[in-house]
Order: structure tokens, then sequence, then C-alpha cells
């Protein structure tokens, strides 16, 4: 949410692109907002405004709008810049953000760039590169600050000293050994300023601090974060070497990333995709989505279609039909929303599956019975009809049951599978609560009414 100071100051801006008044516009963009602010800005404003603005960016401020921005509207920019402008763009960001940022091109401007940097930066940065962006090596960055056990306090002061400054996000030294440069634990600052500048670090240094593995999953260490209320985190590989460090601004961006990917897939959307994409590159994201609800729509109506003569002998059902789906469709899409965000927060487990299966089951029996009431004593008073009252009742209690079951198996099997649950988790469940219902309730009516 815009602060009351950012909304005044964005305000001021419109008012001067819409009177042409670029040149207090551009002050706007490069002393009066941050680069945050300036990126939520690019984000919120159509092509040909967006392009407007980020001209109107200093170049000194272009890297550090750059990480802001959702990866679609990162990789369009980038796309339009040569090679020198996107090198100039890196040396002002950190090296996890720098990785961010070649990502987004193509392999071979990938390379192009590497060849040209420092030798010693080309080699942090190849570091991060070597893990998938998901992972805790994707995240990491190499800036970090490493002392050894057997120095002394006084010691490590001197050596911070020397320096103009420390990498942002610092709240703690790693401690290595002088030999494999393996970690062994952590000096806090806080510990560090208050402690006898004579002894020795290995004397006040934290041993329960566990590193995070280099192929750890992101949202593994978004929960470790959360559960230890960590600042910052060292990264190893496999023997124990310490690689660099995540920190907790970066995590947030895994939490938020993970939301948007939640709530974009359960549309069938990419969870970077901008606001103001362009017509056809929309159009053919969708297409696609749609296409696989086609197929899906049609055999809910094959379904249908095996029930034609009974739907003509009793017109009633034809209207009665969309409840049915309908109710097991809301039921299963609780359900399972519950269990996707359960595994998100690694709440749900094989050992407790079991539980969660059986109060879903008992609570789709339940809502089942009591709507089944209400609806088949609406469908008895409105068309006059017992047996039709008797049919949907039995029909939604049979497709509550099997949303329940659906919603809850469906995350479970589709993970084990390695299929994103949030992706395709809503489009099965549809199937399955449409063709459940309409077959229970055809079939049903079938039966009574010979």
């Amino acid at each position: 949410m815009a602060t009351s100071d950012e909304t005044t100051a964005l305000d001021k801006l419109n008012r001067s692109l819409e009177s042409g008044a670029f040149q207090h516009a551009r002050f706007t963009l490069n002393n009066s907002l941050r680069p945050a602010e300036v990126a939520h800005l690019l984000e919120k404003s159509p092509p040909k405004e967006r392009e407007i603005l980020w001209n109107l960016i200093h170049p000194d401020n272009e890297g550090k709008v750059l990480q802001y921005l959702a990866d679609d509207i990162q990789s369009d920019l980038l796309s339009k810049m040569d090679t020198d402008r996107v090198l100039a763009i890196t040396e002002t960001l950190d090296a996890d953000d720098v990785a961010d940022v070649l990502q987004q091109l193509p392999e071979r401007v990938t390379k192009e760039l590497l060849k040209i940097m420092d030798q010693q930066y080309r080699e942090r940065l190849e570091v991060i590169l070597a893990y998938p962006e998901d992972t805790a090596g994707g995240l990491m960055n190499t800036d970090t600050v490493v002392i050894r056990p057997d120095i002394t306090v006084e010691t490590v002061l001197r050596y911070l000293r020397r320096h103009s400054e420390i990498p942002e996000m610092t709240d703690s030294l790693f401690v290595v050994s002088r030999r494999k440069e393996s970690y062994i634990g952590t000096l806090p600052l806080t510990k560090l300023l208050v402690s006898d500048p004579d002894i020795t670090v290995r004397e006040i240094m934290n041993t329960d601090v566990e590193p995070i593995p280099v192929d750890m999953p992101d949202d593994e260490v978004a929960s470790l974060f959360e559960k230890h209320d960590l600042v910052s985190a060292p990264v190893v590989n496999k023997k124990g070497k310490l690689l660099g460090r995540i920190t907790i601004d970066d995590v947030v961006d895994v939490i938020r990333e993970d939301a948007d990917h939640s709530m974009m897939s359960m549309a069938g959307l990419d969870d970077d995709e901008d606001t103001f994409a362009p017509l056809m590159k929309t159009t053919r994201r969708r297409a696609v989505w749609l296409g696989i609800n086609l197929m899906t729509a049609l055999l809910a109506s094959a379904v249908i279609g095996l029930f034609e003569a009974t739907i003509n002998q009793v017109v009633a059902l034809a209207v009665l039909m969309p409840i049915v789906a309908s109710m097991g469709g809301i039921a299963g899409s609780q359900t399972l929303t519950l269990m996707i965000r359960g595994q998100a927060l690694g709440h749900v487990e094989r050992s407790n599956a079991g539980w969660l299966l059986n109060r879903e089951l008992l609570v789709g029996t339940l809502n089942g019975v009591l709507w089944a009431l209400v609806v088949a004593a609406v469908a008895i008073y409105w068309f006059d009809d017992t047996t039709i009252g008797l049919v949907i009742g039995l029909a939604i209690i049979i497709n509550l049951i099997a949303g329940a079951l659906a919603g809850t198996l469906l995350p479970m099997i589709l993970k084990s599978w390695g299929i994103d649950p949030a992706l395709a988790g809503s489009v099965l469940l549809t199937t399955i609560t449409d063709v459940v219902g309409f077959f229970a309730f055809l079939g049903l009516a079938t039966y009574f009414y010979g």
C-alpha cells in the first residue's frame, strides 16, 4: 500500500507527464521516489507511458529500479538494450541481483556479458548461476564477511574498520576454518561490539545456527527464515564449505512470488505476467488454458449426452443440473485451496494425510446431507415432484463427497508426480466434479424415472 508521501509524489509526477513537463518528471523519478516506488509506477503504466518513464530514469538508477520489476517487464526492458548498457546496469547491483537479471537474457547475451566482466566478479556470478533460480544457491549472495575462529575480537574490529562499508543486511559474521573454508558458526555483530577485545572468536561465536544446503528449495528456505526469525543465513555445499549467504530481502521476494504464483496459477496464468502485456502475447498465453478447459468441458458434455433420452423425458433435469455441478465444484475448491496452502506451509505430510482425508470426507458428507435437504425441498416445491427432490438430494451428497475426496487427494498426487498442484489442480477438480455430478444426477434420474 502506498504511503501518503508516495501518493503525493506520484500525483505530482502524473500531472507533470500530462502537462508535458518532462524535466520535472525526471527530477521526481530520480530524486523524490525510491527505486521500489518507481518500479511500482512502471508496472502500473501502459506500454507507451512505461517507455517514456523508463527513458526519464537516470542511468545510475536503472539497475536499482530494474531489480524491483516483475520478470516479464524486466525481460522486456532488457531485450531493448545493447550489451554495454546492460553491463553498466549490472555494475550497480549485488551479485545475486545481477544473476536474476542475466537469467532474463538470451544465453548468447549472457555469455557475452560474462566474458567482458571483471574476472573476480564473473567467478562470483558463475557460482550463483550454477544453481537453479528456485534453490538456495540461486538466492544466495557471495558477498560475505568471513573470519577465523582463532583471532581476537580486537583483530576482527580492526579488520572491519579497514573497509569503507560492509555488505547490506549483515547482522552476523561467518566463522570458517582456515584450511578448507568450512562453515563453523556465526558471530553476531551485537555480541562482537560488547565483547572483551582480548578474547577469541571461538569463545563467543554461535554454533547452533545450522547452515542452509545449497540445493534446498526456496520455499523451504523461506520457511526456515520464518521459523527462526533470521535476517541472514549461511549457504554451504555438500562438503560444508561456505558458498555465500541468503538475506531476508531475498526471502521476502520468494514469499511474494509464491503468493502470486498460487493465485495466478489457479487461472492458468504466469505469475510474472505483465498487467499491460501486448494483445497477442496475452491472447496466446490464455488460449492454451482455454483449450485445456474446452477439452474438459467436452468430457462433461459427453456424459450429459449419454442421458439425452432421460433429459427429454424430464425437462426439470436440465434446469437443476448446474446446481449439482456447482455445489460439488465449490466444496472441492474449498478443500483443494486448504490442501495447497497446507503444502506450501509444510503442514501436509504423508503421516497426517489420512487424518485430513477422513476429516474432509466427513465435512463433505455433513454438508452434503444439509444442502441436499435444502435443495430437495426447493425442487419438490418448484416442480411438485417428490422424485426429482430425492434425485437431486442424493446427487448433491455424492458430488460433495467426490469433491472433498478429489480436493484432498489431487494436490498430494500431483506433487508426487512433480506437477504443480496450483496450476493443474483446479482444472482436474472441475472436470471430476462436473463428470461425477452429471453422471450421478442423470444416472439416478434414469433409474427412478425408468
